[in-house]
């Protein structure tokens, strides 16, 4: 029998159409999680290269910070204090300080935000993270006013409103946050989803669901500041009237002094060495993180433990040290932001 154009076009098109077939379901398969980029993300924004996103999702808003203060939710939220601007949960936060990624997926169309967090949350199961808090398991009794006013003002890099999370319905946050243990440093995930029911122009916001993707990786920070030499700060202390030391170094929310504190305790040492009539307030400052009564507190438990160290350690004479603590009431930079506040966290020299 004789084969016709017709025919071989016929199987041709059969042939296709089978092979895309295949595609589709292997993409439907696919289709949850996957780690590629989308090409309506966020100008510079990328994946974390530890955890996938939700396959159909684009990113709308991303940052980074090389080291920060995070209070991670692992208990049930119970109301945002206006005045004090700190959500209250039914147990303490987890503090960490680490690296932080920030990552805002937007999922549009059917996606529910029950949907988003059952996949991260089997993706992190094969990466053998820890669940440490589900909200879904709070019931129904919960309420979630106010809770997202953590997100609102927030500077981050967006193509959507600032206010996404925020303005959304408050019923239908949920937050899961998780753990992962490593040798170099444990990774903690905060997960919070919320949903719209339809297109929104003013917030920029589209039907479906939004999730937003914190991911801290817990290490110490990286000291950057170069130590003061001790004839540098005699110059500050004749010009200006005091000294302001980065070098010493304590434990979160301690008055714990770091080994790598020694060469600036050194350099105050030598300061004192050579002018033997200098006497000094040390002073004890910090940033506005906490109350200003716990502050005040940490602040001149922290300058009196740098005068039990040059007394203890470097010989000086107790006679000619005064530790006093001023909490967060002589900033030299804005508290708003994570490079403003470690400035503020200083220990400072003051002839007496």
């Amino acid at each position: 029998m004789k084969r016709t154009t017709g025919g071989r076009l016929a199987r041709f098109l059969g042939r296709m159409l089978f092979v895309g077939c295949c595609w589709v379901c292997c993409g439907v398969l696919a289709a949850a999680m996957t780690g590629q980029a989308m090409a309506a993300d966020l100008a510079g924004a990328k994946d974390h290269p530890l955890l996938k996103r939700f396959g159909g999702s684009d990113i709308v808003g991303f940052d980074t910070k090389r080291f920060v203060e995070y209070d991670l939710q692992t208990s049930t939220f119970v109301v945002y204090d206006l005045d004090a601007k700190k959500r209250q949960y039914a147990a303490p936060p987890l503090k960490l300080e680490g690296a932080l990624t920030r990552i805002w997926y937007e999922a549009a169309g059917d996606a529910s935000g029950v949907e988003l967090l059952r996949n991260y949350q089997n993706e992190m199961a094969d990466q053998g993270f820890e669940i440490l808090y589900d909200s879904t398991k709070d019931g129904a009794a919960v309420k979630w006013t106010n809770f997202l006013s953590f997100f609102s003002g927030m500077n981050i890099k967006t193509n959507r409103s600032h206010y996404v999370f925020y303005a959304a319905d408050a019923q239908s946050v949920k937050v899961v946050s998780a753990k992962k243990q490593r040798p170099e440093g444990d990774l903690y995930v905060s997960l919070t989803t919320v949903e719209w029911d339809k297109d929104d122009a003013t917030y920029k916001a589209k039907r479906g669901a939004y999730i937003a993707v914190d991911i801290i990786e817990v290490k110490p920070m990286t000291q950057n500041m170069v130590t003061v030499k001790a004839d540098d700060m005699a110059k500050s202390i004749a010009s200006s009237g005091r000294v302001a030391l980065y070098g010493i170094l304590f434990d979160f929310n301690k008055a714990d002094i770091q080994p790598a504190s020694k060469a600036a305790l050194e350099e105050i040492a030598k300061l004192l060495k050579a002018d033997a009539g200098l006497a000094l307030h040390v002073v004890g400052h910090t940033d506005n993180v906490g109350s200003y009564e716990a502050n005040l507190n940490l602040s001149k438990r922290r300058a009196e433990a740098v005068v039990a160290a040059l007394t203890a350690e470097y010989g000086v004479s107790a006679s000619r040290l005064t530790a006093n603590g001023v909490a967060n009431l002589a900033p030299v930079a804005v508290n708003s932001t994570e490079e403003g506040r470690a400035k503020n966290r200083r220990v400072e020299l003051v002839p007496r």
